[in-house]
């Protein structure tokens, strides 16, 4: 054998045996991919159904005075807060009070003191309103939720008694500075001891003169 065709005899295995394991490779099946394992999917807890409070009872007539002397509007709170209070367009004689995201259905009710109580139709808060201002209460928690609210009415009621306090102190010092002016009033002159009459002159004894001496020899 000739180096030539030694040569060209060691190519050709050479070849089969890198051609031998791709043509195998090609040839095998591919293998199927695991089936992916699914989860079962949990029920769905089903949502509560938030039954809606009954109605409040209908306002009597101590109910609708009361309500006639709620301060309605908007109200100026503490730490920039704010308390809008309307009348209830559903039920009347109530009051609605909003506070933040929190609305509260209140019954007016006029105290022996003449403020006027918003209570909670639900008992978790109570509106407080005085004449210069309102505050709004927990009372589960027996704590303040906001307080110094004043509505545009006791704004007015306020500056009505500020005018009128001054006008008061204004008038009272009045008198006081014209009597200042004028200086203090006269003394009264006691009057004169009260002089004879003519009769009481006439009355009185005459005086006598003793008769003069004769003159001597």
């Amino acid at each position: 054998m000739t180096i030539q065709s030694s040569t060209f005899a060691l190519a050709a295995a050479f070849a089969l045996s890198v051609a031998a394991p791709v043509a195998l490779a090609q040839t095998a099946p591919a293998k199927k991919a695991a089936p992916a394992k699914s989860t079962p999917k949990k029920a769905a807890a089903p949502k509560k159904v938030v039954e809606p409070p009954p109605p409040p009872a209908a306002a009597g007539p101590e109910q609708i005075d009361a309500a006639e002397r709620v301060f309605y509007g908007l109200y100026d709170c503490e730490f920039k807060q704010t308390i809008d209070i309307v009348a209830s367009a559903k039920f009347p004689a109530y009051v609605e009070v909003k506070h933040g995201k929190a609305d509260y259905l209140m019954k007016p009710v006029l105290s022996s003191t003449g403020a006027i109580r918003l209570e909670d139709v639900r008992g978790e808060t109570l509106m407080v309103q005085i004449v210069n201002k309102s505050m709004l209460l927990n009372v589960k928690t027996a704590q303040r939720i906001v307080d110094d609210c004043v509505s545009p009415k006791q704004r007015e009621l306020i500056e009505a008694a500020r005018v009128a306090k001054a006008a008061a102190a204004a008038s009272g010092a009045a008198p006081a500075a014209g009597n200042m002016l004028s200086g203090p009033a006269p003394t009264p002159t006691p009057p004169a001891p009260a002089t004879s009459s003519a009769s009481d002159a006439a009355s009185a004894p005459a005086m006598t003169t003793a008769p003069a001496s004769a003159p001597l020899k």
